[in-house]
């Protein structure tokens, strides 16, 4: 399995410390699944894990409670979720997701960006089969607790496979398992870090460094526009 996500994450984290974005992008994330699956957490599992990423990054409460609220609000804003599949600088394969109240715009905005970027947009469909869709559940590594013994419990879960970062422990499950996976991790206790399907690249490339570079112009540009929710590449 491909861990593309993991160099994006942590150069998307390392921009987004110094983004003021970043709160009204997760609580878009929490309007959307609120309206999509419900106001309980509880009961929507795509609304619990944005809210358990939220709350990792700090985001006060009053702000994820009015991004709730926003779901239902008589004047609430209707996001669709759209997807966009290209190609960037070096043949890198970029796959966009973002949360829009105008499709037009947002098609305009993330065409343009790749034009002007050495990159293009591809048929929809086109990068399908080059990503796989799973269930990505982080949490602080628990002390005095053994790591064999939660994933024991985790596969019951849905758990497919789990990786020891140091500090925090990552798992990982087939998409559809999304909700039990973040769900059992709950259940034992852990605090949950990041809770989020990705879309992992079935074939990571490899890049230079300078390659790379060019890549990210691209790539801070996507995660610059307002609609962009998340971007994943095949970078290995």
């Amino acid at each position: 399995m491909g861990r593309a996500f993991e160099y994006r994450r942590a150069s998307k984290e390392k921009r987004w410390d110094k983004m003021s974005k970043l709160f009204p992008k997760l609580g878009k994330a929490i309007t959307v699944a609120a309206k999509e699956g419900g106001e309980d957490p509880e009961v929507n599992a795509k609304l619990r894990a944005a809210i358990a990423t939220a709350k990792a990054e700090n985001m006060p409460k009053d702000n994820i409670d009015k991004a709730i609220a926003r779901a239902t609000a008589k004047d609430a804003v209707s996001y669709t979720e759209v997807n966009y599949e290209g190609k960037g600088p070096h043949g890198v394969l970029i796959w966009v997701e973002c949360a829009t109240d105008n499709n037009t715009r947002t098609f305009t905005n993330v065409r343009t960006i790749f034009n002007k970027t050495g990159g293009s947009l591809l048929p929809s469909g086109g990068l399908e089969f080059m990503f796989t869709r799973k269930a990505v559940v982080q949490f602080k590594k628990p002390e005095g607790q053994d790591i064999e013994e939660i994933e024991l419990e985790l596969i019951d879960h849905g758990l497919e496979e789990m990786e020891d970062m140091g500090e925090e422990v990552v798992a990982f499950g087939e998409f559809t398992s999304f909700g039990s996976l973040s769900k059992g991790v709950e259940e034992l206790g852990l605090e949950i870090t990041k809770a989020t399907p990705e879309r992992i690249a079935n074939n990571a490339a490899e890049f230079t460094e300078e390659q790379i570079a060019e890549i990210e112009v691209l790539l801070d540009k996507l995660e610059d526009d307002d609609d962009v929710q998340n971007v994943f590449t095949n970078i290995a």
